[in-house]
């Protein structure tokens, strides 16, 4: 058998995922919505000298991605992080999206909520901080209660990444994670491709690599407020998952094993329902995260597919994401610990004023065999997309 080494395997990946990328950005570009040509454009408001630090003996900064729609987003390489994303509302006003601040000190110095940043290595909880693999026990730091949120104090998010703008529409960002980082084995390098498209999809694809078996998990934490930043609540936004099935969890947001059926209960999205609807009823689960903070087990005709996972539709701006994964998972999130004591783009980011679309594998999964497996083996390459589409559309239309 013939080993590549890991720097190989990388850029062999990087070569291959460009140029599936660019294919499919030239593919999308005949299919532009000839309606942006009225659109009234504008731009990100930020620079990139705020961005600009050195951490660790690493530079961060910003960088931005923008198509011929006017869609524009940006991307700091300190946590990988989406920074900010604007898009234009039914009459063609270009407003920011997402959470964020204007400056590296905001997610330096605030009370971070993991504000766009990719997650890893191990996205959402993982029991106890520990897990099992081939016999032996780790041990990683806990940072929510008694257990593991979102790889550790010092995840991903906190990481400096090396980042490579490709061109207007891709920026490659790599890490290097050390073996024994945050108490996970092996040395992990894993690559995250943005790729703002033609038909004003943003696409995320991953791919990793390891040289001891270990457990990887990642997803993008973008807060989304379909009105802006620091524009209210999120409740009147109308939600659809593409899921029959959730994951229920414990008190502290451990999954039970359990699956359960979502109909007749208020985790039934699938048919279009204000996130407000039911957000407040009598539910064990609902009062464990003090709103939706759950995993939506995704209908899939085989594991592994591209296929659609959730949609949010805002019925005042016509503004709507459309989510597409090959993760079996969506965790979506309604803000619920967000409590206006952070202040960023747009002003206070307060209670229920954004969500989250966090496509990944189960929470907890190492330690439950029968929820789809996490493991990656020397040899192997994990690979995962998401993409997001971001569409207007009027009331009356599906």
């Amino acid at each position: 058998m013939i080993r590549l080494l890991p720097k190989k395997i990388i850029l062999l990946l990087s070569i291959l995922i460009l140029s599936v990328s660019c294919e499919q950005a030239n593919h999308n570009g005949s299919a532009q919505n000839s309606s942006t040509a009225n659109q009234k454009r504008t731009t990100l408001n930020l620079k990139r000298s705020n961005f600009q630090k050195t951490i660790n003996g690493k530079k961060t900064n910003l960088f931005k991605l923008h198509n011929s729609n006017g869609i524009e987003v940006a991307i700091t390489n300190y946590g990988a992080r989406i920074v900010g994303i604007l898009t234009p509302d039914k009459n063609g006003n270009f407003k920011d999206i997402v959470l964020g601040h204007d400056s590296l000190d905001g997610y330096l110095n605030g009370k971070d909520n993991y504000f766009g940043a990719i997650i890893g290595r191990f996205a959402n909880r993982i029991a106890g901080g520990t897990f099992k693999l081939n016999g032996k026990t780790y041990h990683l730091p806990t940072n929510d209660g008694p257990n593991t949120l979102h790889g550790g104090p010092n995840g991903f998010d906190s990481r400096v990444w090396d980042a490579k703008k490709l061109n207007d529409q891709n920026l490659l960002l790599t890490y290097d994670s050390k073996d024994g980082e945050e108490g996970f084995p092996g040395n992990l390098k894993i690559q995250v491709l943005y790729t703002l498209r033609a038909d004003n999809s943003l696409r995320i694809e991953y791919t990793a690599i390891t040289n001891k078996e270990t457990v990887v998990n990642f997803t993008n934490h973008s807060y989304f407020n379909l009105s802006g930043p620091g524009s209210g609540k999120i409740t009147n936004d109308v939600l659809m998952i593409n899921s029959d099935k959730f994951t229920p969890t414990d008190s502290t947001q451990i999954p039970t094993g359990e699956i359960k059926p979502v109909k007749g209960t208020p985790f039934d999205f699938t048919k279009p329902t204000a996130i407000g609807k039911r957000i407040n009823e009598d539910n064990q689960q609902l009062k464990f995260a003090h709103g939706y903070d759950d995993n939506w087990i995704l209908n899939k005709p085989k594991p592994g597919m591209l296929t659609f996972a959730a949609k949010v539709y805002n019925p005042n701006n016509g503004r709507e994401i459309k989510v597409y994964t090959t993760e079996p998972g969506i965790q979506v999130y309604t803000g619920n610990y967000l409590d206006g004591s952070t202040t960023g783009i747009g002003g206070k980011y307060n209670y229920r004023s954004a969500f989250t679309l966090e496509t990944q594998h189960y929470p907890d999964a190492p330690n439950h065999s029968k929820f789809p497996s996490t493991v990656l083996k020397p040899g192997n390459i994990f690979r995962s997309i998401t993409e997001f589409y971001f569409t207007t559309r009027n009331a009356n239309q599906q």
